[in-house]
């Protein structure tokens, strides 16, 4: 008799399903898995064996084959104990074949036979639920499952818990999904003194998810402006929300199966690997621009980023996803983030400032800056110099907008644009929109079209500095309210691409 269970294999967000085959025959007693494990899967014998020890089953003195189907697919990771753990006890006739069949299993098994949380559940019950299948995980791992609602999720503390309600013991309740998590430590943007044309920068770029680059000497409020971005960021949308818990379930980063409807926000060190930024190392795991998807990416000091780094950054801000390549394997993760970098002058931080005087000046700002490719910073649709702020301004009042009125404004823009692209399956906001899309949505006037020609002209502006500057044109467009782009507009997005004062 062959018993069957199934469980899930990830490539990237992607859960695949594997169904684990489980015989018993004749000859020398002996228990065997195959079809491609790694070191985890092969150890669950001996985690199944003693769990099953724990609850007084006596494996029989036969030899046992487990085979995990396709088995051509590298199976990777401990959650592979539960279903196997299914198909022998199914094999075995302690819990109906049938009842195995109809669930979808994963999770790790401890030698008392209780159940270990795992990663991956949420896209493991999004399987379940393109199969018409109930999902069986353990306990921690129900409430994240249960956000998927389209499957009925059955979490249980062990084995015997499992075993009971297969039986009709002791039924197991269905999990409830956890709760919505809200952020209450976002910072407010009316407690920036001064910086009011960053601070209009932030507003632009969050309005259209464009890609900023600040630059300006030590203590100039260039990570104090980007701290106060989650404040000034809509809330995520049920699906965004879906899609981005899905990559941090991978990464093992929900806590008590709750999803956030924050944006993300990442703020990896400079001295972070290039697996750590764009995902990778053992298990292909997503980077910091994948845990970032659908919210910010800040790089504070980016010219100390390693170069390579750095390079590997210009195909994933244009696709909005990475592909990690291996000998056995590509794994894709979606990665639409917004990039905001922050950057020194000079190694010495000083080269604008005449009362401290860099005494390498101008090498020392060009050797510097010259970290960051032409390629790179050609995609930064926002540059922006951050001038210090002098002491006596802090002692002013608060000035300007609140996160919350400027969040107000960002959502309002973003609807905006998600009505106009509605329909495309790839373009959601200005800044995806190229080609005839954009053509057709940000065309400016007569007096705009003129302004635009003679910068580039005069400039030199590349193919791609003339189009974002009609992406951040339409996006202050949108957040003006006006059904088209002008003059005003063009000029505002010209001096934020020359980080100059803003030709009239």
């Amino acid at each position: 008799m062959v018993a069957r269970a199934y469980t899930v294999a990830f490539e990237g967000v992607t859960a695949r399903t594997v169904e684990v085959q489980c015989a018993l025959s004749q000859g020398l007693p002996n228990f065997s898995i195959v079809g491609l494990p790694d070191k985890a899967v092969s150890e669950a014998r001996d985690r199944v064996r003693a769990a099953l020890n724990a609850l007084a089953i006596a494996l029989p003195s036969k030899r046992i084959t487990v085979n995990l189907s396709p088995a051509d697919l590298p199976k990777e990771g401990s959650h592979f104990d539960l279903p196997i753990a299914m198909a022998l006890l199914a094999a075995l006739e302690i819990i109906p074949a049938d009842a195995v069949e109809a669930i979808t299993a994963l999770g790790e098994l401890s030698l008392d036979g209780s159940l270990v949380p795992v990663i991956g559940a949420l896209p493991a019950a999004m399987r379940a639920a393109e199969e018409d299948r109930a999902l069986l995980c353990p306990r921690a791992s129900g409430a994240e499952a249960a956000w998927v609602g389209a499957c009925q999720v059955i979490a249980a503390n062990g084995l015997s818990d499992i075993l009971r309600h297969f039986t009709g013991q002791s039924p197991l309740t269905p999990a409830e999904p956890g709760e919505v998590l809200t952020d209450t430590g976002a910072r407010c943007l009316r407690d920036v003194k001064g910086q009011e044309r960053a601070k209009r920068a932030l507003e632009i770029a969050a309005a259209g998810r464009h890609h900023l680059l600040m630059s300006g000497p030590p203590g100039s409020g260039k990570s104090m402006l980007s701290s106060r971005l989650p404040g000034i960021l809509p809330p995520l949308s049920p699906a965004e929300a879906l899609e981005t818990s899905m990559i941090h379930s991978l990464a093992g980063l929900l806590e008590e199966g709750g999803i956030s409807r924050s944006r993300p926000f990442r703020e990896p060190h400079h001295t972070a690997s290039m697996a750590a930024i764009v995902g990778g190392g053992r298990n292909a795991k997503p980077g910091e621009i994948s845990l970032a998807h659908n919210g910010v990416l800040f790089m504070d000091e980016f010219p100390e980023f390693n170069r390579s780094v750095l390079e590997t950054l210009r195909q994933p801000v244009e696709s909005g996803e990475v592909v990690i390549s291996r000998a056995n394997a590509h794994v894709t993760y979606p990665c639409r983030f917004m990039l905001v970098a922050a950057a020194n002058p000079c190694r010495c931080g000083f080269l604008t400032d005449p009362a401290r005087a860099c005494n390498r000046a101008p090498a020392c700002g060009d050797d510097y800056m010259g970290r960051i490719s032409g390629p790179l910073l050609d995609r930064f649709d926002l540059r922006l110099k951050v001038p210090p702020v002098a002491y006596t301004d802090l002692d002013l009042p608060a000035s300007g907008a609140t996160s919350a009125e400027v969040q107000e404004r960002v959502a309002a823009a973003r609807a905006l644009q998600h009505a106009r692209f509605d329909g495309h399956d790839t373009i959601h906001l200005n800044s995806d929109a190229e080609g005839r899309a954009l053509e057709d949505v940000a065309t400016p006037d007569s007096e705009g079209k003129a302004l635009i020609a003679k910068a580039a002209e005069r400039f030199g502006l590349s193919a791609r500095g003339y189009h974002r500057v009609l992406r951040v044109a339409r996006t202050i467009a949108d957040l003006d309210g006006s059904a088209s782009v002008r003059r005003p507009h063009i000029a505002e997005a010209i001096s934020y691409r020359l980080m100059t004062a803003a030709p009239s």
